[in-house]
């Protein structure tokens, strides 16, 4: 059997399929077998990215912030990583006084699975894929309820109040910032007319989607960091007020776990963020030679990654009420916003057979001017208050401070 350059993936797949028949396996079986094994390649290879992510990211927040970063253990570091896993499995795991035993250790599990669970509907490169699912945006939000879930049983088993309390203020913030999301998720959705993560990669070969619909795409971005807890949304664990949030009570190997996740929850917005709205694995010769796709698709999310990192080593972490007042006020409205006039620019584009691009460029300029002037209003209404406050003096101050602080 020759190697096929044009399908090296399906080429490999059949040579593995015809070696295990050749042995007198049942076709059927093999057909699990294969895919049982694709399973745990594909999240055995995510688990162990999470090492490099690790490094690459103390590497680039030590450069943002003139610091060396990990430069001891190994040649620039390399194996840092590999110490620090090393030292959390050699820890003993303490399990508190009092702690429900099944959904505290459930938990750490629910929360790795929730992150590894979405590179199933990621298509890396053409007819590279784990599950081709015709509802796969669908999944995407279904999967990231099982890390809220793997939250809350975490606070709610440990037996310990802070970690409680860091499982709500936790929660809450997942589920404000879902909202947004989910409606920045329905627009490339609209656009591909599919749930499916391939059709919609595919949808994005004549111009992506970013150009389409950028309100959609940053929306989806700064949500998805927000839901993750990434700075300068790490309000969630804020060490200062409970006491690094609601893994407090987990140690060795069951932090750690709580740590991958984390770690590479950031990259795996990074490849939705590039599979919904960059193209995916969409480039020049990409369809002809898969292994194209594949660094194409790396590039790009690797791209993004390094944005969600700068983030992180740039901005000071924000106040709960600042991030309230941005998800409720500004971004869920612009989110529905940018739906609706999507959903009209299409309809025009069937309708009167209109230039597409130039038509949700024209729609996204029209929301942004709309946008511009809304902020205008709002920012002269504070004006006016702060000027009113300046003139009547401290008191009235500290009383409309005191009386904001009581309506929230």
């Amino acid at each position: 059997m020759s190697f096929d350059f044009g399908d090296p993936f399906g080429w490999f797949g059949q040579w593995i399929r015809s070696l295990l028949e050749g042995i007198g396996l049942a076709p059927g079986f093999v057909s699990f077998l294969l895919s049982l094994v694709g399973a745990f390649l594909l999240g055995l290879v995510a688990l162990l990215s999470a090492f490099g992510l690790i490094w690459v990211e103390r590497k680039i927040v030590a450069r943002i912030q003139d610091r060396l970063g990990p430069n001891r253990v190994g040649p620039f570091g390399l194996f840092q990583t590999i110490a620090d896993g090393l030292k959390l499995a050699t820890k003993e795991l303490i399990t508190p006084v009092g702690a429900y035993r099944i959904p505290y250790n459930l938990a750490p599990l629910l929360a790795v699975m929730s992150v590894v669970g979405i590179w199933a509907v990621v298509p890396l490169a053409p007819r590279l894929i784990g599950s081709d699912l015709n509802v796969g945006v669908l999944y995407v939000i279904s999967i990231g309820a099982v890390g809220t879930l793997a939250i809350i049983l975490a606070g709610m088993s440990s037996n310990n109040k802070y970690a409680l309390l860091g499982a709500f203020r936790t929660v809450a913030q997942m589920v404000s910032f879902a909202v947004p999301m989910v409606l920045a998720l329905l627009v490339p959705v609209l656009l591909a007319g599919s749930m499916g993560m391939v059709q919609i990669t595919e949808a994005q070969r004549p111009v992506w989607f970013v150009v389409l619909a950028p309100f959609a795409a940053l929306i989806f971005f700064i949500s998805s960091l927000a839901e993750v807890g990434r700075a300068p949304f790490d309000i969630l664990e804020a060490e200062s007020e409970i006491v690094a949030g609601f893994h407090i009570e987990y140690s060795g190997l069951r932090f750690g776990m709580f740590f991958v996740a984390e770690f590479l929850h950031a990259f795996t917005i990074s490849a939705l963020t590039t599979t919904l709205f960059f193209g995916g694995w969409q480039g020049p010769g990409a369809t002809q030679f898969p292994l194209l796709g594949l660094l194409y698709f790396f590039i790009k999310t690797s791209l993004v990654y390094f944005v969600v990192i700068w983030i992180r080593g740039s901005f000071p972490r924000i106040r709960i009420d600042q991030m309230n007042n941005l998800n409720w006020k500004f971004f869920t409205p612009l989110a529905l916003a940018g739906l609706v006039f999507t959903a009209v620019a299409e309809k025009l584009v069937s309708e009167l057979a209109l230039n597409r691009v130039l038509l949700h460029i024209g729609a996204n300029g029209l929301l942004l001017v709309l946008t511009l002037f809304a902020l205008g209003i709002y920012a002269r209404r504070k004006r006016r208050e702060m000027q009113g406050l300046a003139i009547r003096g401290p008191e009235a101050a500290v009383a409309s401070t005191a009386q904001a602080s009581a309506k929230k």
